[in-house]
């Protein structure tokens, strides 16, 4: 039996400003959420971005390939009216940040992950004032107060609409550090993207590729490669 899917019931998808920032029309009427909130972004980018995927459905509507305008929805109807708890859970990452938990063997393993990850450690201690530590082995060993602090105070400030993206960056890494430097422009998207695959890239190097490891890995990348480009969107041109 097939999903059912609503049919398309419009013929064009325009870009408008609205109060607060830009919305999408159908045929003249204004877009809103599955709760029924006006659909208002920051930016005219991400209005674009949206109508684009509007245009693109055939007859029937397939929110799956629309990721723009499904993550302006989470940000409005999920991350806005609970931003406080979804920023202290984000920030929570810090204290058990993927690039500070190294492996004590194999040394070619080691020496990979010092190589590769120390120099995001010591991006986040001069750019964002957070100097956070390594550890060796899985156990966990709580980070120092002041750079979690420091993390934590910029997770809150990020806007809902910037927080629902930053969720992925941060969720589909395992870092907040990672999280981080994916909304600043001195590390492309698929480098930060390979460095949080380090570890599974090498075991992949020594025991092979598996086939759905890689396919679930790749639904993963495109959705950390959208939530980079959400994130750089936000901001009004």
């Amino acid at each position: 039996m097939s999903e059912w899917a609503p049919r398309r019931f419009y013929k064009d998808a325009t870009v408008e400003e609205a109060e607060g920032g830009f919305t999408v029309h159908l045929d003249g009427r204004p877009l809103r959420t599955p709760g029924k909130v006006p659909l208002v972004v920051p930016s005219r980018a991400i209005a674009e971005a949206m109508a684009a995927e509007w245009r693109a459905q055939d007859e029937k509507i397939d929110p799956r390939t629309m990721p723009f305008t499904r993550t302006a929805n989470s940000a409005i109807d999920k991350v806005a009216p609970q931003h406080a708890d979804v920023a202290e859970m984000l920030a929570e990452y810090g204290d058990s940040d993927l690039l500070c938990y190294r492996a004590a063997s194999p040394a070619e393993l080691v020496a990979r992950q010092t190589a590769r990850w120390d120099p995001l450690l010591d991006w986040a201690a001069r750019e964002l004032g957070a100097r956070l530590e390594p550890r060796t082995g899985l156990m966990h060993a709580p980070q120092p107060g002041a750079p979690l602090g420091i993390l934590s105070e910029r997770t809150h400030a990020l806007s809902p609409f910037e927080l629902a993206a930053f969720h992925d960056l941060v969720a589909l890494t395992g870092s907040l550090v990672l999280g981080f430097a994916a909304t600043r422009t001195e590390h492309a998207a698929e480098e930060l993207w390979a460095l949080s695959r380090l570890d599974e890239t090498f075991q992949e190097e020594l025991w092979g590729e598996d086939e759905e490891a890689r396919e679930a890995a790749e639904i993963k990348r495109q959705a950390f490669l959208h939530a980079h480009r959400f994130f750089a969107l936000c901001q009004p041109a």
